[in-house]
């Protein structure tokens, strides 16, 4: 380990002026990334069908260009999927990120070429800790292991016969590993990769749990879940009774704010610092770089070029974009990207804003088809994740999973959002939980507020509290269990509600006995 630690502290004194220079060049840096990114699309089937030969500027690519969805840049998806090389990308593609999405049942495939994982994932991995090590000269991170909580991998049933594979980009990332970085984690792969997702829990937790454990890293989610088991197994209250030398867990993938108190609850006795990272199966996109501020830093050269769709152009056929140059502070925006990997102008899905313009770091503000939009209120996930940790922070409630959706407006009924909130701690009364939420909601979002009005096109929220273990049963029961999936918060339908409900009804799951406590 003191060897990991010298060499990493070699790369740091070798990165931190380069991360430097990125920041006070951001324009050139993304102008010259683009040239190359179109020099090596050129002679793809992609880049000869839309004249990649021709381009001269990035006016010029969006000309030719048209912005995809994930559905329109299929087909050449699967083409690759089929081993057909050269399609999106030159190099040979032996690898997808396998993605189910949040509110689209059908799984999604997403190329990862080892460019990709060389000059995205890992170097942005490397800058992480880099940023963090800069941030806290006196760490001992290398002196224990870390944990990391991923998928599995499987053979390509598109192609059987091929060598190439797909799983969660968690597990496609540990396979491919430099040997430092293997020498580092813990438990084995044959372990990290399994495909029974609690007998898989089950195996990390009993090895870890006899571990020295530095760093862990996953969705706040199933990382609660493991700790839980460690805790468990060991029969201990806090986790640095187990692991005294944790000190670090990178998060991702949602919302750290609703689970931040559940967290304190389980370390309580020691201290432990958070970074969020923005790793998605398309790429790995930012880091939070400030100890006391959560935005993260937008990473310019780790092979993904950037575009944004202004607010009002999302949804659009032919959406505009706009570049770096242009972009606004506090504005909401849905994010394009082109990567090493042959993703062209592809909407991933996400929503940002911009927090600061030098450098340039963003926060995450949600999903373009994950919001409650049913009277024209336009609900995303910065407006719940902002109300739900307010109405837990006032009646000392602490949360482990929630989803909503809206309730349809019938004959004698006006509408309405209907929250299904699975508790750690329960509210100190549901009906102030659900108050402070409503009103938090009116504070942060003025469309909501309008349609509150004497409730006139809305009425109060419909809070159902849940049994512990409601929201891993209902994801079982959708096969979605794994490090990579993610409990989909808002919908703007009652497919994810009804579902739900309709589990609930038959098994009779709650907190509370013979039925639903609600308010």
């Amino acid at each position: 380990m003191k060897l990991l630690s010298k060499a990493f502290n070699w790369f740091i004194e070798q990165r931190l002026p380069q991360l430097e220079r990125l920041i006070q060049y951001p324009f050139e840096t993304q102008e010259l990334l683009f040239e190359q990114l179109i020099e090596k699309g050129k002679g793809t089937v992609f880049g000869k069908e839309f004249g990649f030969s021709t381009i001269r500027n990035i006016e010029t690519f969006k000309k030719q260009v048209p912005a995809f969805t994930y559905e329109q840049i299929y087909p050449y998806i699967e083409r690759t999927l089929k081993d057909e090389q050269n399609v999106l990308w030159p190099t040979p593609i032996k690898w997808f990120a396998k993605s189910s999405g949040t509110t689209n049942a059908r799984s999604k495939f997403i190329p990862v070429s080892p460019e990709a994982l060389k000059e995205c994932h890992y170097k942005a991995g490397k800058d992480a800790l880099t940023i963090y090590i800069k941030n806290y000269p006196h760490s001992q991170i290398f002196s224990g292991k870390s944990i990391g909580i991923g998928g599995s991998l499987y053979p390509n049933s598109f192609h059987p016969y091929s060598q190439t594979m797909y799983g969660d980009v968690s597990a496609v990332i540990m396979k491919n590993l430099p040997f430092w970085a293997q020498w580092s984690r813990t438990p084995s792969l044959a372990v990290a990769l399994m495909n029974q997702w609690e007998e898989k829990i089950e195996k990390i937790a009993k090895i870890t749990a006899e571990e020295d454990i530095t760093c862990i890293a996953g969705v706040p989610t199933w990382t609660l879940l493991l700790l839980q088991k460690v805790l468990e197994i060991k029969n201990k209250k806090y986790i640095h009774e187990i692991w005294p030398t944790l000190e670090l867990f990178i998060h991702g993938a949602v919302s750290f704010k609703p689970y931040e108190s559940l967290f304190q609850t389980i370390i309580s006795s020691g201290n432990i610092n958070y970074l969020e990272v923005y790793n998605a199966s398309e790429g790995f996109f930012a880091v939070q770089d400030q100890v006391h501020q959560k935005d993260m830093l937008l990473l310019l050269d780790h092979g993904v070029f950037y575009e944004f769709i202004p607010l009002d152009e999302i949804g659009k056929e032919n959406p505009k974009t706009i570049g770096l140059e242009a972009v606004e502070l506090d504005k909401t925006y849905a994010l394009v990207i082109n990567t090493n990997a042959g993703l062209w102008r592809y909407q991933i899905g996400d929503t940002i804003k911009f927090t600061s313009l030098h450098p340039f770091r963003i926060k995450i503000t949600g999903r373009t088809k994950h919001f409650i939009n049913a009277f024209g209120e336009e609900v995303v996930i910065e407006n719940a994740e902002t109300a739900i940790t307010k109405a837990c922070q006032c009646t000392g409630a602490t949360i482990y999973n929630y989803t909503a959706g809206p309730i349809y407006i019938e004959k004698g009924k006006r509408g309405g959002h209907e929250w299904i909130i699975e508790f750690k701690t329960p509210p100190k009364g549901l009906e102030k939980f659900v108050a402070i939420l409503d009103k938090t909601l009116q504070e942060v979002n003025a469309d909501y507020e309008a349609k509150r009005y004497k409730d006139m096109a809305l009425t109060k929220p419909v809070v159902h509290a849940v049994a512990e273990g409601t929201f891993y049963k209902w994801m079982k029961k959708r096969g979605r269990l794994g490090g990579q999936s993610k409990v989909p918060r808002l919908a703007n339908n009652r497919k994810y509600l009804d579902d739900m409900l309709s589990m609930l009804q038959e098994k009779n799951i709650s907190n509370y006995p013979n039925n639903l406590y609600s308010a």
